[in-house]
């Protein structure tokens, strides 16, 4: 689903991204199956410049059919394993991260989640010297934290400058930002996704936040827990399979988070601790 966005084609303006969203128009889907003369007399746009719109995002946007030779050859080119900088969690995730698919992490406040996602960016720009996108929801990522983390690979600090530098940080607070950023890495980049738990309202047990539909989204699902007999070391966390393409679900594994340096301790989970 492509979202509408100035520059996404020629024609697609800033003034008209806002008229159609007005409108409730905000995607390529919802654009190219509305009623353009209603469109158009709705939003004061043109009707020749709306149909002109849509012939070239339906040509862009399009699916072209592939045989199963070329789709075979497009797969080898653009599949790669990359290892997340936690030995037991690449373990667990047959390798590292596959890119071309979503891999979620789903965890209680506490958990790990976010200090599983700064490893991984800061090994990917470390380790494996690629550029990451770490798309940030809350606003609490900051440099110092992920220098931290280079600094207990690394004591030189032109190599922790080089690795700072392939790590981009975007902020997005709302659907449509994190849709437009998504859209810019569509391609290019491997998905990370991580998601909070809630408690099912009949059964009592956890469960991914995002709902049903989000639900078959992922490739691959891992979820963290606070290891109770561990509880007192602190970085330890029990990672279990719960959804994977490729290995049997249930498989667990004990996932130093501070493989990297020590986790940060929010007061909630240091409060547990204690």
């Amino acid at each position: 689903m492509g979202v509408l966005r100035a520059g996404l084609c020629p024609g697609l303006t800033p003034d008209t991204v806002l008229q159609l969203r007005s409108r409730g128009i905000s995607t390529v889907v919802d654009l190219v199956s509305a009623d353009l003369e209603a469109v158009a007399q709705k939003c004061g746009l043109s009707y020749k410049a709306l149909v002109a719109l849509r012939r070239v995002l339906l040509a862009q946007f399009s699916a072209f059919p592939l045989n199963g030779a070329d789709l075979y050859e497009e797969l080898k080119t653009s599949t790669a394993i990359l290892s997340t900088g936690i030995g037991s969690l690449d373990k667990l995730l047959d390798a590292g991260l596959y890119t071309g698919e979503v891999t979620e992490i789903v965890g209680g406040p506490g958990s790990g989640k976010t200090q599983v996602c700064l490893c991984v960016a800061a090994n990917v720009a470390y380790g494996l010297q690629q550029n990451v996108v770490y798309i940030d929801s809350t606003g609490g990522l900051t440099a110092s934290r992920i220098l931290q983390l280079l600094q207990a690979r690394t004591p030189d600090e032109e190599v922790q400058a080089g690795a700072l530098q392939r790590i981009q940080v975007v902020r997005a607070f709302d659907i449509f930002q994190m849709l437009d950023v998504l859209q810019d890495c569509r391609g290019t980049l491997s998905q990370q996704v991580t998601n909070h738990m809630t408690r099912d309202r009949d059964s009592g047990e956890l469960k991914p936040a995002l709902g049903r539909s989000w639900s078959f989204v992922p490739s691959t699902r891992i979820l963290l827990d606070i290891d109770e007999g561990t509880r007192a070391s602190g970085s330890w966390r029990r990672a279990c399979l719960t959804k994977s393409p490729r290995l049997p679900t249930g498989f667990q594994e004990m996932v130093d988070i501070g493989t990297w340096g020590p986790p940060e301790q929010s007061p909630a989970s240091q409060g547990d601790q204690i």
